[in-house]
């Protein structure tokens, strides 16, 4: 295929138009990446200081889910009635949702304040996707990667380093410093708020439809009792009484919601017909597994820097450039080779090969190991991820039809983020279920090192030390030891080792499970077609293909078909061979 030159820009609006409306779209993103990442350096201070480190998963998995949830919902609403006003109301609830979380006084209240939050998250992703999906052509699209790109490469910056620096401040204007990580995204969601009503003008004709809140209400079911069971696993037994009506909950819900689909039809929340197309299926179980094992890796490795290595939170986020580098660089050569080749199959599969390594090399890494060699392997599983994710979302627009864009961007950003929820839930609940015995069998084997601090009676007349001290008298650990880890950064060296040596071993038994779920990813994405890339962007599609409907055959005749491709894209999709 001919390498495409410049860029184009749909009927109606020039290229100095669709960047105008590029920059409303990247503030809200950036409100949402700038998130992740700023509340990821900054959650071990937070859970040291509200005395719960190990309900992390509770804060994280509240807006994960709430995201989850309300994500197809987005792209419904949005295919029906416009996609401008949803965007401004994702971005609203998700500031309202970032102020309340700064005035948190427990990890629970938190994770309900991020529960409110996640839920304008939600549309955050998925309708910056589709909308762009509207105003630029596939084929075209992956040179506008670039200045996605510039968003999340420097949230991905700015985000571990500002949220360190916020989280290692004892207060600042009188506020407790970590209460700065959510408070900082008032003023750019005001702003973002602004700019999006100002510069985001996109003609939306409204369809007549029936809102699937049946399925909705089912999905909730379905998922809540699901990812609670596997974050509460640990605590309750994952065959207790608690977990099984869990696991009867979430079945019945799942049930429920796979009937309510069929019973809606055209108006589901997420069409059944959705999976007959073989490029939306494999996406979306890829997407499930990626988001998996991409987040329950990512979820453990700021904890690694900061209690293995003993990184500030600052220090941390700087530490993860390498991560941020490879992420960056995978991304741009992915989108340039596709809007030059217009081929796109090869870099999800290769990312896949790529960040299953990198994950494996991680799982060898231990107390002692020199950061020069994790960063390179946190370099390997960033460039793994960055070939990924934004061509399985191309793949998907560029595969359906251009009238169902918003539902399909949507619905593929769904399985993903229930991936990840799962993946974060599942992670950490390994983390702490498993940490207290590996310190306890850290404690037995250590070295002379260890002995010689024991028995010093200046080591144990330290109040610094005391923590540690009162752990061999008990015989083992209470809850305080893994819920506050705030005294390994003065407690002694030779004392600190064994609880160090303990949160590694489990953090390399997470490495090694992820990586291993990123090679099951990798065979999905090997069945993967690849359908040549339209050159018109959603918009003018939907236009050219609403002209076709007039002169297609009766609506009997139509209705025969189940492909929601149109004819071009359709042929390809059934003629392509893996």
């Amino acid at each position: 295929m001919s390498a495409v030159t410049a860029p184009t820009s749909p009927p109606g609006l020039t290229h100095r138009q669709v960047l105008q409306v590029l920059g409303g779209l990247l503030l809200g993103l950036f409100l949402a990446a700038l998130d992740q990442t700023i509340v990821a350096s900054a959650i071990r201070t937070i859970g040291d200081d509200l005395h719960g480190l190990s309900a992390q998963a509770w804060v994280t998995t509240a807006y994960l889910i709430t995201a989850t949830i309300s994500t197809p919902l987005y792209g419904k609403l949005s295919d029906i009635y416009g996609r401008k006003k949803f965007f401004l109301a994702a971005i609203a609830i998700f500031v309202v949702g970032s102020a309340a979380s700064s005035f948190a006084t427990s990890m629970y209240q938190l994770a309900g304040f991020r529960a409110f939050q996640g839920l304008g998250a939600g549309g955050l992703f998925s309708l910056a996707l589709a909308i762009i999906g509207d105003i630029v052509p596939p084929r075209e699209r992956a040179r506008y990667q670039g200045y996605f790109l510039a968003v999340f490469g420097t949230s991905s910056v700015i985000g571990p380093v500002v949220g360190g620096f916020f989280a290692g401040a004892p207060s600042i204007l009188g506020i407790t410093g970590w209460r700065w990580v959510f408070l900082v995204n008032v003023p750019i969601g005001i702003l973002a708020l602004i700019v999006v009503a100002k510069v985001l003008r996109i003609d939306q004709v409204r369809r007549a439809h029936r809102i699937d809140w049946w399925g909705a209400v089912a999905l909730v079911v379905g998922l809540v009792p699901l990812l609670t069971v596997a974050e509460q696993g640990r605590e309750w037994g994952w065959g207790s009484a608690r977990a099984l009506i869990a696991y009867g909950l979430g079945i019945f819900g799942l049930a429920l919601f796979v009937w309510a689909e069929r019973r809606m039809g055209e108006d589901a929340l997420i069409p059944l017909r959705f999976f007959k197309n073989r490029t939306f299926g494999l996406t979306a179980i890829g997407g499930f597994i990626v988001g998996m094992g991409m987040f329950g890796g990512l979820a453990v490795l700021p904890l690694y820097l900061q209690i293995v290595r003993g990184a500030s939170p600052t220090e941390s986020g700087l530490q993860l450039l390498p991560l941020t580098a490879g992420l960056m660089i995978g991304s741009v050569v992915a989108g340039q080779m596709i809007s030059r080749t217009g081929r796109y199959k090869i870099f999800p599969v290769l990312g896949a090969l790529l960040s299953a390594v990198g994950l494996f090399l991680l799982h060898t890494v231990g107390v002692s190991t020199a950061f020069w060699r994790t960063g390179i392997f946190m370099a390997v599983l960033g460039l793994g991820l960055g070939l990924i994710l934004q061509p399985i979302t191309l793949a998907v627009q560029n595969a359906m039809s251009p009238r169902e864009i918003g539902v399909a961007t949507s619905s593929a950003t769904f399985f993903r983020q229930m991936g990840a929820t799962a993946g974060t839930a599942l992670f950490l609940s390994l983390l702490f279920s498993t940490v207290g015995g590996n310190i306890t069998t850290a404690f037995r084997t250590a070295g002379p090192a260890f002995q010689q601090a024991v028995n010093d009676p200046a080591v144990a007349a330290d109040p610094a030390n005391q923590p540690v001290i009162e752990a061999l008298r008990g015989g083992g650990l209470d809850s305080s030891a893994v819920n506050d880890t705030s005294f390994l950064s003065h407690v002694n060296a030779a004392l600190a080792y064994p609880f160090k040596a303990g949160f590694s071993t489990s953090m390399d038994m997470i490495f090694l499970v992820a990586s291993m779920i990123m090679v099951v990813g990798l065979l999905v994405f090997l069945f993967l077609p690849e359908i040549p890339l339209r050159t018109k962007a959603g918009a003018a599609a939907l236009e050219e293909e609403a002209a076709a409907e007039k002169k297609s055959p009766p609506p009997a005749a139509a209705a025969s078909s189940t492909d929601p491709h149109t004819p071009e894209v359709a042929a390809a999709d059934r003629s392509t061979p893996p």
